[in-house]
């Protein structure tokens, strides 16, 4: 079955999610195993022959814990938290942490409570009274605030996830880009059209709403395509590729297409929000760029190179050219010979560059 790019990388955050919760749970049973046989204190798993199949039962449930926890994390948490004020967000995650703790609480303790049980009497009555006693034990305290700051932490590794892109954070976690390395990489330049006109209109405080919502709507399709977003500048958004993901499926290709279509879906809110309707102008381009780390303070990822100077020339003659979309022959090479319906633009002269560049817009 097809899986979306969205939901595909929505899913591979699910994975890892369960995964580190269910190593942190091991790890942390582990520890108090340890920390009870050193002192010699008696717990509940604490009889010969208990121990392994209490470790096979709390693993089950850690991995069903931890899979619930990140579906919520991944499809609700992290949306409230993207689309309102962080204070808000925090306020609503504590209370659904709570919440979603109690219930966690629950299960782990229904498979604990499976484990002991020796048939006698009723096993909703001796269920209950285990929940009545571990729910006001100095252990559900402690366990309360420690998934806490678990949770904490997976909000902020996704937030800087968020800050960097995905997959950036990670290669900058291994340090990938710590010392300058070259690469090939398709760079998208996408400018709103009458961006001026449309900020004297507004006002600047809506204007800055009308380009919050623009970049929130077409991020969606950016991930549909596995765009990378390496930065914003004003009403101008800078997207990349690694060559072998641009190409698959003609995602770079087909990004400029989908934001169009996305943005024209949207016609009847944004004119009534705004009065506008939001279009964007692109350049296409490949090429070499070196990628590495840039500052001490405030440490980006940065990419240089005469691609990026290309792409910006690409871009300014969309209205010379009367098109909306223009990309280059390095970028149509890339592709199939006929697997893309383009014509010709002719080659220009880029301003600042000796050669010539032969541009393409696709063919209607």
């Amino acid at each position: 079955m097809f899986l979306s790019n969205e939901l595909n990388s929505k899913l591979k955050t699910v994975f890892w999610i369960t995964l580190s919760w269910v190593i942190i749970s091991l790890l942390q049973m582990g520890y108090e195993l340890a920390l009870l046989e050193e002192y010699g204190y008696e717990y509940r798993w604490s009889e010969p022959g208990e121990v392994l199949s209490y470790v096979v039962i709390n693993t089950s449930a850690f991995i069903l814990n931890g899979f619930i926890g990140g579906l919520v994390i991944v499809f609700l948490l992290q949306t409230w938290i993207r689309d309102e004020s962080y204070i808000r967000g925090i306020l609503k995650g504590l209370m659904l942490y709570a919440i979603l703790f109690i219930l966690m609480t629950c299960i782990q303790n229904y498979f604990v409570i499976l484990s002991l049980w020796d048939g006698l009497g009723s096993f909703f009555d001796a269920y209950l009274i285990g929940l009545d006693e571990y729910f006001f034990s100095f252990e559900f305290v402690r366990m309360f605030v420690f998934w806490l700051l678990v949770l904490t932490g997976t909000l902020i590794t996704l937030f800087v996830n968020d800050k960097y892109g995905p997959g950036i954070f990670w290669k900058f976690l291994m340090g990938k880009y710590f010392e300058p390395t070259n690469e090939e990489r398709i760079f998208l330049f996408l400018d709103l059209k009458g961006a001026t006109t449309i900020a004297e209109k507004l006002g600047e405080k809506l204007y800055f709403n009308f380009l919050q919502k623009v970049f929130k709507d077409i991020t969606k399709e950016l991930i549909k395509t596995e765009g990378e977003i390496y930065q914003y500048v004003g009403d101008e958004v800078t997207v990349s590729w690694e060559v072998e993901k641009g190409i698959k499926n003609q995602n770079c290709i087909r990004c400029f297409g989908l934001i169009d279509q996305k943005l024209s879906d949207l016609e009847s809110d944004y004119i009534e929000q705004f009065g506008v309707l939001p279009t964007f102008k692109a350049g296409l381009h490949v090429g070499a760029v070196t990628v590495g780390e840039i500052g001490v303070i405030k440490r980006e990822i940065v990419y240089s190179g005469d691609i990026l100077n290309t792409t910006s020339r690409i871009i300014g003659l969309c209205n010379e050219l009367e098109e909306r979309f223009l990309f280059s022959e390095s970028i149509l090479n890339k592709f199939p010979r006929g697997e893309l319906k383009t014509q010709s633009k002719g080659k220009i002269k880029l301003r600042g560059r000796e050669e010539e560049v032969e541009l393409y817009s696709l063919k209607l």
